[in-house]
């Protein structure tokens, strides 16, 4: 027998797998003797009303194994004889190009300025213990991108873009927990993806492709409009069929050499901010309508809030990013003299703290004055307000910060609360680190959800600087169709670097689909 449920039960009944169990034996009267297979197949937490509830959709067997949660395969043909394509950038759209290169018959050939996973801990330690900023290893550039050591959500509304399913199946098949595939909002874990990713690297090398970690891209081999390659900084030269660009969107030294090449790229909206940082005891309050603590089976609670403003008469977004429950503060800059902060969350989410990028959107008339740097205009926006950060805090990896009730009320705070952000804070007023068409939109947004969730609001809460990597300030354009680039043959702008993700999830299915295309175009597969 063969039996799927739609259950609403208490956390103690859904989050717990003896009660739940044992609930569903006396729902359907079965025999314990007949020892039902029971597996959770969806689950949701509903945190509306006073009383929490959970959604869980189970599947039951009697006197039948269940078949696979997975129908993904490992065996990747062997293609290292195969036709070359290159692929720049060993993140999550990188990594994923190139698996489905290899399923497509295809050689790929991975260029990762940074380093390995376990290589690159060394550096995250010393930007957090000793204020030193690799520029080629650090939060953001290494292997797995800024997802690996950041968090690993993997939950996009990018449903349209790609198989969500096979992607998450793709992490199963490399070691993630299946619970993944349950889970509404999955999320692997910073302490757990790194091993995934290592994982990912094997399957790669074993079926013939190749992986140069610590050689950066420095020029591109172009002749008439056509990429046929690749200069790597050790000045050796590298061909393929076509190029994968899948950099990140912190690959500043890209974009400054696409347009000093004169390849056409565009100026990209963004967003910047803060982080802002609560006990997390302060958000399981809010979230669950608890008096004292959460309860041992209710997970760390999590929130997402938008509003609109207004300065000087144009409608600024201000909105919560990247949520990060039972999570870490992290510094990502990648070069020094920069201040940058971003979120993170280990896989059981047990921090004390909660944090989340609050941001305001930034508008055409921001980087007007900056014109003078064409599509590039909103990356110097960005990188002037990240030195200013750093100098008013201290020139090292110090982040400015500020008590969010004081930041609205335009005081500068006396103490800090403390922190799960390493480097240390320092007392800073943030109306000097961020302009006015982004701080007073900040002001009224955080004011507007402290009347939405009463309590968030407060002096348990304190901001963080400068959250500013939400996204590229600029997108290499291409076809819509083929996503090639309109001008340049033979290459294939890709993920978060290139203006067309947002996050591990939706950088991995665009990997997918550059591949598929180049395949198409250049290798005939289809």
């Amino acid at each position: 027998m063969h039996q799927t449920l739609q259950l609403t039960l208490l956390p103690e009944v859904a989050l717990d797998d003896e009660n739940l169990r044992q609930f569903i034996i006396k729902k359907l009267r079965l025999n314990k003797d007949e020892n039902p297979v029971i597996r959770r197949t969806r689950q949701s937490i509903d945190a509306r009303s006073k009383q929490v509830k959970v959604n869980v959709q189970a599947e039951v067997y009697v006197n039948e194994l269940p078949p696979s949660l997975i129908s993904f395969n490992l065996n990747y043909p062997d293609v290292s004889q195969r036709p070359k394509a290159l692929v720049v950038g060993c993140g999550p759209a990188g990594m994923f190009a190139a698996l489905r290169l290899i399923e497509l018959g295809i050689k790929p050939v991975l260029f990762e300025r940074g380093k390995d996973v376990r290589a690159r801990r060394r550096d995250l330690a010393a930007i957090n213990k000793e204020h030193i900023v690799n520029p080629e290893s650090n939060y953001c550039f290494g292997e797995g991108g800024a997802g690996t050591y950041s968090d690993g959500k993997l939950y996009t509304r990018s449903n349209k873009r790609g198989d969500i399913r096979r992607v998450l199946e793709i992490f199963v098949g490399h070691g993630a927990s299946e619970q993944i595939l349950v889970d509404t909002h999955p999320h692997i874990g910073t302490n757990k993806l790194p091993v995934v990713v290592a994982e990912m690297r094997e399957s790669i090398l074993k079926a013939g492709g190749e992986i140069h970690f610590d050689t950066k891209v420095t020029d591109l081999i172009l002749e008439q409009n056509e990429l046929k390659g690749v200069i790597t900084d050790d000045s050796k030269e590298h061909t393929g069929i076509g190029v994968i660009l899948a950099t990140g969107h912190s690959a500043r030294d890209i974009y400054e050499l696409l347009n000093d090449k004169n390849i056409l790229i565009e100026s990209k909206s963004f967003a910047m901010g803060v982080r802002i940082e609560h006990p997390q005891r302060v958000i399981d309050k809010i979230q669950y309508h608890c008096e004292t603590d959460r309860g041992p089976y209710l997970p760390a609670a999590s929130y997402s809030l938008v509003t609109q403003t207004r300065y000087k008469g144009i409608q600024r977004g201000v909105f919560s990013f990247c949520m990060c429950p039972g999570g870490f503060i992290v510094p990502a800059a990648t070069s020094p003299g920069e201040l940058v902060v971003n979120g993170m969350s280990p896989s059981r989410r047990d921090s004390p703290y909660a944090n989340s990028g609050i941001v305001v959107s930034v508008e055409e008339e921001d980087i007007a004055p900056y014109k003078e740097f064409g599509a590039l205009a909103g990356l110097q926006f960005q990188k002037e307000i990240e030195q200013k950060a750093c100098n008013l805090a201290g020139t090292t990896q110090t982040a400015p910060a500020q008590l969010a009730n004081d930041f609205v009320k335009m005081k500068i705070s006396a103490e800090l609360k403390e922190t799960s952000y390493q480097p240390g804070l320092h007392s800073v007023d943030l109306y000097e680190v961020l302009p006015p068409n982004i701080s007073n939109p900040l002001r009224d947004g955080l004011a507007d959800f402290g009347r939405k969730m009463k309590g968030y609001l407060s002096n348990d809460a304190q901001l963080i600087g400068v959250e500013s990597r939400t996204s590229s300030p600029v997108r290499i354009p291409r076809d819509r169709d083929s996503c090639e680039h309109p001008v340049v043959k033979g290459l294939f702008p890709c993920g978060e670097g290139a203006g067309y993700a947002g996050g591990i999830m939706s950088a991995a299915m665009d990997g997918e689909r550059c591949a598929e295309q180049l395949a198409k175009l250049y290798a005939h597969v289809f």
